[in-house]
């Protein structure tokens, strides 16, 4: 997982893939944090995101650093405790001016099933699990 993280972060920006109804949803983000061992995003509870993944928590990430991507599948688990929350924002203090911690807004949540799968034009895919 620490090296999904880091080609997350290498990325700066991944786009996310949700379900409203029966239309995909993709946008960019850029949060990203392993907190107790899992991997967490970070939205507003006002996002139409967050309702969608509220009604379906499978989700699926897609990042590409110029050479390889990597597709994350799974499904995103919302963690209301302010620890995790403060956790993820401690690593993006920009977020701190619209997010908090202790707000009814701010929404941190963890991949869980998870598969990370790595390609490229010249390897065989990799999948890692968590």
């Amino acid at each position: 997982m620490q090296e999904v993280y880091e080609f997350l972060k290498k990325c700066g920006t991944y786009y996310l893939a949700t379900l409203e109804g029966d239309q995909p949803r993709v946008r960019p983000f850029g949060t990203v944090d392993i907190f107790e061992g899992k991997l967490y995003i970070q939205t507003g509870k006002v996002k139409s995101v967050s309702k969608q993944l509220q009604v379906n928590p499978r989700a699926e990430i897609c990042a590409w650093d110029g050479e390889k991507w990597l597709r994350v599948s799974g499904r995103l688990v919302r963690d209301d405790r302010v620890e995790a929350k403060k956790h993820l924002l401690d690593n993006y203090p920009e977020l701190q001016g619209m997010y908090s911690p202790y707000d009814d807004n701010t929404e941190v949540l963890y991949f869980e099933e998870a598969t990370a799968t790595f390609y490229s034009f010249t390897e065989p895919p990799r999948v890692i699990r968590f």
